[in-house]
């Protein structure tokens, strides 16, 4: 298998797609395992390290996701400025993104001053109109993020990405996205 499963002891999986809590208001993943490449879960396992260093822990809402998956939020926000256009080879879909926030040392989610999936102006890096603590805690995020070697989407606070994303090729859905999806009946709309 390309992609592994991802797991640290200061990682906690909350996967928002295997839900109804997503934009979309219905569970696209049957499944709730996150998986990432072998690379890009190097990366986040750096970033946890540092994050329980400072008693701190991250929780991962999405991270590998299937064409089909990507259609089924094209569908609902085709909005390229907040969902990829799947016929673009997102960077989800190659296993080198993640999308995920931080927790206290307890599990629970810091304030970041908007949800995961909120596809506004206000979930954009370096807003002022967040709470103060809700700007730091996002300023914490990416900090962290960035000095594990990710790099960072600015609509999205909750979203980080290999900066090479371009040199690993979409997977296909037959291999990887039955790990998550049951994909019987499932058409891409090209």
């Amino acid at each position: 298998m390309l992609l592994e499963t991802i797991a640290h002891p200061a990682i906690d999986i909350d996967l928002l797609y295997a839900s109804a809590d997503n934009l979309t208001r219905q569970p696209i993943y049957q499944r709730s395992v996150a998986l990432l490449h072998p690379h890009a879960l190097q990366a986040l396992r750096r970033a946890a390290t540092l994050a329980a260093a400072q008693g701190l822990r991250l929780r991962v809402f999405d991270a590998y996701r299937p064409v089909a998956a990507q259609w089924r939020l094209w569908q609902a926000l085709p909005d390229p400025d907040y969902v990829a256009d799947p016929r673009q080879g997102p960077m989800h879909s190659r296993g080198v993104a993640i999308d995920l926030t931080l927790a206290d040392g307890t599990g629970a989610p810091l304030d970041m001053g908007t949800g995961f999936d909120d596809m506004t102006a206000r979930s954009s890096h370096g807003r002022t109109d967040v709470p103060p603590l809700a700007q730091r805690n996002r300023a914490l995020l990416l900090g962290l993020m960035v000095a594990s070697g990710f790099a960072h989407n600015p609509t999205e606070w909750w979203h980080y990405h290999l900066p090479n994303w371009r040199d690993y090729p979409p997977l296909r859905d037959e291999v990887e996205g039955l790990r998550l999806m049951d994909l019987a009946g499932i058409s891409h709309c090209a």
